[in-house]
């Protein structure tokens, strides 16, 4: 069936723009589901609302579509949830007016990731108007309002209730923009996990002109931070980078200059590779601190407040849904990507836990950033390699 059949609306360019459009700053919904539900119906999707609440979080609305009942299920996952803007006067264009400049669609989300969600839309379009809505499987877009938030309730909730209502997905593609410099040049194999771990040190407060009455709490914090950071925690792994440790705050709350204070608080990232899980890493982490706050002397403690585990590590090895897409990238777009591990975390760490998955996607480099943008020509091709995908999957 010729190309012209596929309907207009889901052309992944005037996608990309509506989505844009749709001001859905987490945990804002601002209409992007709806625009997605109304452009995927139509094709044959069966278009569900997942909309999740937990006490301390806010409401969060999702969208699971899906087409076919039955054989292989193939399942594309993103989100509709964009971050702020920050300095709205730092931009040149309208943040949510999606506009096109100079071969490019500028606007929060062209990057992260509404293009890759239109590029979902039309691939299955152009897929299912060439073979129809028969085609002896299953395709699916899991889409969340909650990734660039807490990620409490969006991708974790949906899984576990496909999962509990028998609903299984054989292989899953992220749309994350993880091309670096040019379009296809790296797709993410795996991740790091990360852990946040918040201290609370506490010592004797006291008169600075009497140190032999205080136990300054900020000098033996001074002594934990030296033994975390002086030596690397690993070299690395496989196929994953150095485990890393950042503090992110240090607080102590005293204005006074003569006072030593008696508490101070200071948290703490790591991301850490497939050696360790967060429980094995802690451990570990919990070991060097003791040891430290022993070497300094004195009877100050060291509280562990709470520690936060957004993720562990996970590696989808080169094999069949690797090859396949890789191949797809290579033969559409002409180069070979680069199998990687780097980066932050990504809702992949979830649909790990329940089929092969992967991340591929956009040129992310103004992703976040001011003058977000993607090139009209990456979304084309984008869209072409997800239908190449869907084809090679389920047999030209």
């Amino acid at each position: 069936m010729p190309d012209t059949v596929v309907p207009s609306v889901t052309d992944v360019v005037e996608l990309t723009r509506a989505l844009v459009r749709c001001e859905s700053v987490t945990p804002r919904e601002a209409g992007a589901l709806q625009l997605l539900e109304r452009t995927l119906t139509p094709l044959g999707f069966r278009c569900e609302r997942m909309d999740f609440t937990q006490t301390g979080t806010d409401d969060v609305a999702n969208l699971y579509a899906r087409i076919g009942t039955g054989g292989k299920h193939f399942c594309f996952a993103g989100h509709s949830d964009v971050v702020p803007v920050g300095d709205l006067s730092s931009w040149t264009i309208g943040p949510f007016s999606a506009e096109l400049s100079a071969g490019y669609v500028f606007g929060r989300g062209a990057a992260d990731m509404k293009g890759a969600i239109a590029a979902f839309t039309e691939a299955a379009a152009r897929f299912t108007a060439r073979r129809g809505r028969d085609f002896g499987g299953s395709i699916s877009l899991l889409i969340t309002g909650d990734e660039e938030g807490p990620a409490v309730n969006g991708t974790v909730k949906m899984l576990k209730r496909l999962a509990e209502r028998g609903e299984t997905i054989d292989a899953c593609i992220v749309g994350e923009p993880t091309s670096s410099k040019r379009f296809g040049d790296m797709m993410k194999i795996g991740r790091r996990g990360s852990m946040t771990v918040d201290l609370v040190v506490r010592g004797i407060q006291g008169h600075v002109g009497y140190p032999e009455r205080l136990d300054n709490p900020i000098h033996r914090l001074s002594a934990i931070v030296e033994a975390l950071v002086r030596e690397p925690i690993d070299k690395g792994s496989t196929h994953f980078q150095p485990t890393s440790l950042q503090f992110t705050t240090i607080d102590v709350g005293n204005k006074a200059t003569n006072i030593a204070p008696g508490t101070v608080t200071a948290r703490f990232n790591t991301r850490f590779n497939d050696l360790w899980t967060s429980k094995t890493l802690l451990a570990h982490l919990k070991e060097r601190i003791e040891q430290a706050s022993a070497a300094v002397g004195g009877n100050g403690v060291v509280e562990y407040r709470n520690v936060e585990v957004s993720g562990e590590s996970f590696y989808t090895p080169p094999g069949a849904l690797v090859d396949l897409v890789a191949g797809a990238v290579r033969d559409v777009a002409g180069i070979d990507p680069e199998l990687s591990t780097t980066g932050g975390t990504s809702d992949a760490r979830f649909i790990s836990a329940y089929c092969p998955v992967l991340e591929f996607g956009l040129v992310g480099e103004t992703m976040h950033k001011v003058d977000e943008k993607s090139a009209i020509s990456d979304l084309k091709t984008l869209s072409r390699v997800y239908e190449t995908v869907l084809d090679r999957y389920f047999g030209s």
